[in-house]
């Protein structure tokens, strides 16, 4: 069994879904402008994703029902964060046996507050390992389970083997995530790698949306755009 192998098993082992092994080069200098040298200088990313419960996010339209947004606040992130941590350190502690340097990155941290983004980003290594596209809500969408995937990733210099190209974005004319936005935070922009995402995303907005729900005593839970996206729904 060769080394992808071992990380299949582990994965598997671990619950989770997707996994799949990006070659960074081609996206160096978005990397660094984003996590800086150190993230920049590893040309391998794991990438690993667990599917969401549908029947969590199917509920999404009563979200103001507390019970409601409970639910998927737990389930969705914080059980599915510990998971998807678990398994990338677990992952990492296999690659760093067989004498490869590592850097697993959280499945949820805000690295840059002012800017809304992480020291890497989850969905451009799934993207790049050919799991999905980037879709007009800036989520990751996956054939088969649209966007209702938690993505997290493992930084490498092992050799290993991109199991994909980046897949074209399949959205057409489609703009219910657009549509369905409280805040109207997507411009219906379709993705464009040379392009910040500003240009179709303004997460400021989202974030003052979180915010306002805390003020009035409700939990800020949202998550239409992974409601609504034809992709995914049963």
């Amino acid at each position: 069994m060769g080394l992808f192998g071992e990380l299949q098993d582990i994965a598997a082992h671990q619950g989770v879904d997707y996994l799949g092994v990006a070659d960074t080069a081609i996206a160096a200098d978005a990397v660094r402008e984003q996590g800086g040298d150190n993230v920049a200088a590893f040309p391998r990313a794991v990438s690993i994703g667990i599917i969401l419960p549908h029947a969590v996010v199917d509920q999404l339209p009563r979200r103001s029902e507390p019970d409601v947004a409970m639910n998927y606040l737990h389930h969705a992130y914080d059980v599915i964060n510990e998971r998807l941590d678990l398994a990338t350190s677990r992952l990492s502690s296999l690659l760093q046996r067989r004498g490869h340097r590592v850097l697993p990155i959280p499945a949820k941290e805000h690295h840059d507050e002012e800017r809304l983004c992480a020291m890497y980003s989850h969905k451009m290594a799934a993207h790049l390992a050919g799991l999905g596209w980037i879709g007009k809500s800036c989520l990751l969408v996956t054939p088969e389970d649209g966007p209702r995937v938690r993505w997290s990733t493992v930084l490498t210099y092992a050799p290993l083997e991109p199991t994909g190209e980046p897949m074209d974005e399949r959205c057409g004319e489609c703009g219910e995530c657009v549509d369905i936005c409280p805040v109207g935070a997507f411009t219906g922009r379709s993705f464009v790698a040379s392009e910040p995402r500003d240009a179709r995303y303004e997460a400021r907005a989202c974030r003052e949306y979180f915010n306002d729900l805390e003020g009035a005593g409700r939990l800020p839970a949202c998550g239409l755009c992974l409601y609504v996206c034809p992709y995914g729904r049963r």
